[in-house]
């Protein structure tokens, strides 16, 4: 599936007729095309896409030799994308039209260490009636004797967010390839300047492919 690695630049809202749809806005490409992987020398076919330029004395020497038999300069992120052979040299937002259903990949905005109240929207403790100090507490953790341990996946106080979000079936509004801009109906995960990559979708929902819907 084609796909194109992009930062997240922020959110607006564009005009389509007398509606105001909000979009966000991807800073796309173009993107070297730093590797092409093939199954019968590596068991797979992909294709691996460099973004955002950087600076050599940055990288390791691994690394330079890696760009240097690809013939690119160093880039600052690299990710392979399976399904994916594209022509050229170079991935830019022209593989995209406006209409088109994505997903798009990002890390979510990271909470720090946060407590059952905040994380999982526990209801609390009592606030009254002899209560000290268990206003926000989780409560129990599990049973006695038997099992004798807490259950796997229990709900409980840890890190929130900083990790792999994807959200799918997100439908592209508008593409501006002078801007090397996509721009996409709703929100993406991550913060205003970090890294999202932009997949065609694996499931079409009904209504946008054109089932069962006007």
């Amino acid at each position: 599936m084609k796909g194109i690695l992009g930062t997240k630049v922020g959110m607006t809202q564009v005009w389509k007729g007398d509606k105001a749809v909000p979009v966000t806005v991807i800073l796309a490409g173009p993107c070297p095309v730093v590797q092409r992987k093939t199954a019968d020398k590596d068991g797979y076919e992909a294709v691996q896409l460099g973004f955002q330029s950087q600076k050599a004395q940055r990288i390791n020497k691994p690394a330079k030799g890696h760009f240097a038999r690809a013939g690119v300069e160093p880039v600052k992120f690299l990710r392979e994308l399976r399904g994916f052979n594209p022509d050229g040299d170079t991935v830019t937002v022209s593989i995209f039209n406006a209409g088109e259903v994505v997903d798009v990949t990002g890390t979510s905005k990271g909470h720090g260490f946060t407590g059952v109240m905040k994380k999982w929207n526990f209801a609390g403790g009592n606030d009254s009636h002899g209560a000290h100090k268990i206003h926000r507490h989780g409560g129990s953790i599990g049973n006695r004797k038997t099992p004798g341990r807490v259950f796997k996946g229990k709900k409980m106080a840890g890190r929130w967010g900083n990790e792999k979000v994807t959200i799918q079936g997100l439908e592209v509004v508008d593409v501006l390839e002078g801007e090397n801009l996509i721009l996409v109906k709703g929100s993406v995960p991550g913060a205003n300047g970090s890294l999202v990559v932009v997949r065609q979708t694996s499931k079409v929902p009904a209504v946008k492919a054109g089932k069962g819907g006007k």
